[in-house]
């Protein structure tokens, strides 16, 4: 281990975007903690990776609980079945992973010290009557229809955060990933 390398943990980054993530984290020279339960993820999406110096993958539900051995400087919660297909199929493994593996997350963030980032998503704004939206537009949801179960606990996921943030000082950032394929 180089003491001087900055250690990534990406939660769901056996997932489409996380697994590009780790590999992009990788290739800048950082050490990559993975968490993902395998779900939706893949383990060929970071095949590749286990060869790399400095990558490391932990089978793990972030919903249960999150616990790392060792600094953490930047913490990726990327962790959430995001295609409505996943989804709709998986409505209460969706909504934990966004509300206790956010809690989760966010406490191990607070305990290391770690830079937080929230992977979040346009859904928040459910069916929305503005086009393009700004950050102040609210969003047109429905909190029963098909979608709610991802839409809602990604906006909760998104005030967990915030709250947490002020709360706690933890150092957060949002980002609402929009039509990624």
């Amino acid at each position: 281990m180089v003491p001087d390398m900055k250690t990534c943990l990406v939660t769901g980054g056996a997932g489409f975007i996380g697994s590009w993530l780790c590999e992009s984290l990788i290739s800048k020279g950082y050490r990559v903690i993975c968490i993902d339960n395998l779900v939706t993820g893949r383990q060929s999406n970071i095949s590749h990776l286990a060869r790399s110096r400095g990558f490391f993958f932990v089978k793990a539900d972030v919903s249960k609980s999150l616990d790392i051995v060792g600094p953490v400087d930047y913490l990726f919660h990327m962790a959430s079945p995001a295609s409505p297909v996943d989804y709709q199929k998986l409505p209460v493994e969706t909504m934990m992973a966004n509300s206790l593996g956010t809690l989760n997350a966010l406490k191990l963030a607070r305990k290391k010290g770690s830079r937080f980032l929230l992977a979040s998503t346009s859904e928040v704004y459910g069916d929305p009557e503005q086009h393009p939206q700004n950050e102040s537009y609210r969003g047109n949801v429905n909190i029963l229809g098909p979608r709610a179960c991802y839409d809602e606990s990604k906006r909760f996921a998104e005030t967990l955060t915030v709250t947490c943030s002020q709360i706690f000082g933890i150092d957060v950032r949002i980002a609402r990933i929009f039509n990624t394929y």
